[in-house]
């Protein structure tokens, strides 16, 4: 298992759009075979930095995954809406393995 962490710029005044885009993809990246863990975005501290991560088995697993992606209806025209609002300035993708689990339990107070 891998996981896709992508960091988004976004413009500060346009915050809304990429609230849409992302519940779009929450809707559209688990129906087309991907574990999508959420989309962040500016809460406290910067305006324009926001993240989306998601787990998929392999990077063959991604090839077919992205290739659904852009045949789905909705990812089309989710991928349609940023282009038209230009409120993703800059995209960046790192894949990364959990090297830490398995996990000890929480232990609360």
């Amino acid at each position: 298992m891998i996981t896709c962490f992508i960091r988004y710029e976004i413009d500060p005044f346009k915050k809304d759009a990429f609230t849409e885009y992302a519940r779009n993809w929450g809707q559209v990246i688990p129906k087309n075979g991907a574990d999508l863990i959420g989309y962040f975005a500016p809460h406290e501290g910067s305006a324009t930095t926001a993240y989306g991560v998601y787990n998929i088995e392999s990077l063959a697993a991604y090839e077919a995954y992205r290739a659904s992606l852009a045949a789905d209806p909705l990812g089309r025209e989710n991928y349609e809406f940023s282009r038209r609002e230009r409120f993703i300035l800059r995209e960046d993708r790192i894949f990364l393995k959990n090297v830490s689990a398995p996990h000890a339990k929480l232990v609360l107070p």
